[in-house]
């Protein structure tokens, strides 16, 4: 189940596409925009992260970090990190424990095939990490432009 508005977003730490840990402790006094996707270096995952990229400068003007998170392993991960020179954190949760507390990790069907996934889900997220917006409807091309429209 989704978290809602008003939620405190439950604390996390999980590494980056350097292996680095990350925690949303990290960013005390900080709106975070946390956007999930299913699988690093598909076409319209690709889109939105190269949104959020090329749109950080005005992110980080209203002192909102961005990251982005997925099951991926780390070494694919990286490799999309560096392919699209991402300036923000990509994270890896392979354990699928911090996309369950988040409501993503969940039953997807496509072409009659049920399966374990992500769910496309952004949470944005005020300075003290309560939740102000939950969206379920992404639009790839235009996601980050259409965050800025909210913040």
């Amino acid at each position: 189940m989704l978290l809602n508005i008003g939620d405190k977003a439950p604390d996390f730490s999980l590494p980056d596409s350097n292996g680095e840990s990350v925690s949303l402790s990290d960013y005390k006094n900080q709106g975070i925009v946390i956007w999930f996707f299913p699988k690093a270096s598909t076409p319209g995952w690709t889109n939105e992260g190269i949104g959020f990229r090329d749109e950080l400068k005005k992110f980080n003007e209203l002192n909102i970090a961005i990251l982005g998170i997925s099951a991926d392993p780390l070494k694919k991960q990286k490799k999309f990190v560096d392919k699209y020179q991402f300036n923000y954190p990509l994270l890896c949760d392979e354990s699928h424990e911090m996309l369950e507390k988040y409501g993503v990790w969940g039953l997807k069907k496509f072409m009659g095939r049920e399966y374990m996934g992500i769910n496309r889900v952004t949470y944005i997220l005020d300075s003290d990490h309560t939740i102000q917006e939950v969206i379920e409807k992404v639009k790839t091309k235009s996601h980050a432009c259409d965050i800025l429209e909210l913040v």
